[in-house]
């Protein structure tokens, strides 16, 4: 297992999120087989079916698919460690996921959100800061707390991101992210004064006690910003970037172009926000037309 990790570390070059549920899906996988007295290396299709028939009433789709992966992962390495000839779970189909569509925020609920936090105190400034990165850029959430302050170019108004696969990509930036960026890096070293045992110079975004921003405390600190903006319903850290991304659309940037800024390996996986255009778009419709 430990080979394995390696493995999706450095060739699949997965996220440590990644391979951190990988691994622990195969733990579940593997208490499972013990049970059932079944050897790793004994696994046949009939047997892993019969497992993921096993998750159907407790996981949802998207879990059971993550952890049908995990075990594809898994034996694609054995293959290719020459400890298997071939893999069990090459022909397990995965479980047909939901169709769902992305949680946008109309423009102007973005702006009271982003507007939100205080600018007078350090933290108030860091949120501000953060919220337009993450709305003016479209970044992933785990992405924003991965920046550091060589990854920021504010005269070329240029973010550099690491993305899923440990990709590279630039971002741009907006005069009003530029601006809240700089108005946080004047004050940022307050919260370096007295560090903790986590603390991190390098990291862009900062906790109270000098540490890297994590992304449960992004989500914490915007679901307090949402209560204050008033806002009804619930928004996630993703939101933002899907509004971004369906804003851009809505404005008339082609789909290839926004597949660029968000760092999408396929262009269908952008292609979801015309539907979401779409769907706005209808809406607007029925509002506005007199016999609709």
């Amino acid at each position: 297992m430990e080979r394995f990790a390696a493995w999706l570390e450095h060739t699949r070059r997965a996220s440590p999120h990644t391979v951190r549920n990988y691994l622990s899906d195969l733990a579940q996988f593997e208490a499972w087989l013990q049970q059932k007295q079944v050897p790793l290396r004994g696994v046949t299709h009939a047997v892993i079916r019969a497992y993921m028939s096993t998750l159907a009433e407790d996981h949802k789709e998207t879990s059971r698919a993550r952890k049908l992966a995990a075990i594809k992962a898994l034996y694609r390495f054995l293959v290719r460690e020459g400890a298997i000839p071939q893999s069990p779970a090459k022909l397990v189909r995965s479980p047909k996921l939901p169709r769902t569509l992305p949680k946008v925020l109309p423009v102007d609920e973005v702006f009271a959100l982003v507007e939100a936090p205080s600018a007078k105190a350090v933290l108030g400034l860091r949120d501000r800061a953060m919220l337009e990165v993450l709305y003016g850029a479209g970044i992933r959430v785990s992405e924003l707390c991965g920046l550091s302050l060589d990854d920021v170019d504010l005269r070329a108004r240029v973010i550099r991101v690491m993305g899923k696969g440990r990709k590279e990509r630039l971002c741009p930036l907006n005069p009003q992210a530029i601006e809240a960026i700089r108005a946080w890096l004047e004050r940022r070293g307050e919260l370096l004064a007295r560090p903790g045992d986590d603390a991190d110079p390098s990291a862009l975004f900062l906790n109270y006690r000098g540490g890297r921003l994590r992304a449960r405390s992004v989500a914490r600190h915007l679901d307090r910003y949402v209560k204050q903006a008033a806002l009804k319903r619930n928004v996630s850290p993703h939101a933002l970037r899907h509004s971004f991304a369906t804003h851009l659309l809505g404005s008339g940037m082609d789909v290839r172009s926004i597949q660029e800024l968000l760092g999408h390996a396929s262009l269908s996986t952008t292609q979801k926000y015309t539907a979401v255009s779409w769907d706005l778009l209808q809406k607007t419709y029925d509002k506005a037309h007199p016999r609709a």
